[in-house]
């Protein structure tokens, strides 16, 4: 099993880098996010996991600890594949993934392309109890992440206007003031 690589980045796509590591190039799957942050010739370490099939073997990278833990469970749900599995964590936060199964919120997953309302359900069903809230989130700022999912923001742009207003005890008072906040921004 290849648990880690560290090298210099030779080339990189949307969803992938290729790490050059003693003269050999691993082509590794990894988030956009963590292809557009890296440049080519820059020196890069990743945590991977190799998944074997009956027709290919490849690789999967990530960045820290946090992200192959939550990688690992959420393919171990039923009918989530790896390339699933990291189209999940491209699109949602670690936090948010947490704060998710915690509160039972299927619509934060339901969020993610290729994921249906029975996946949904599934993934919160299988992960509850394996994964914690994270100590920032709460459950008011999940609903109201959830909430403005639903009104057609990114997840990204959900958890930052929460985060930039503080989540209170009261879910419509933090949804008010993260709504006002997004067209704030939107305005200028």
């Amino acid at each position: 099993m290849i648990a880690s690589l560290s090298g210099q980045l030779s080339s990189k796509g949307p969803n992938s880098v290729v790490v050059d590591v003693g003269g050999v190039g691993y082509l590794i799957n990894v988030v956009p996010q963590l292809s557009a942050s890296k440049a080519v010739g820059e020196r890069i370490s990743l945590q991977t996991r190799l998944v074997v099939r009956e027709d290919a073997m490849t690789l999967f990278g990530f960045e820290t600890a946090d992200e192959i833990e939550l990688f690992d469970l959420v393919i171990s749900v039923n009918g989530i594949g790896p390339k699933l599995g990291l189209s999940i964590l491209a699109s949602l936060s670690a936090e948010a993934i947490r704060n998710a199964v915690a509160s039972e919120s299927d619509a934060t997953f339901r969020s993610v392309p290729g994921i249906g309302p029975k996946t949904a359900k599934l993934i919160v069903v299988t992960l509850a109890g394996k994964l914690t809230p994270s100590a920032t989130g709460s459950a008011s700022s999940s609903e109201v992440i959830t909430a403005l999912v639903g009104l057609g923001y990114s997840e990204k742009q959900a958890a930052a206007a929460v985060a930039s207003v503080g989540a209170s005890a009261n879910s419509a008072e933090t949804l008010r003031k993260a709504l006002a906040e997004l067209s704030n921004n939107r305005n200028t």
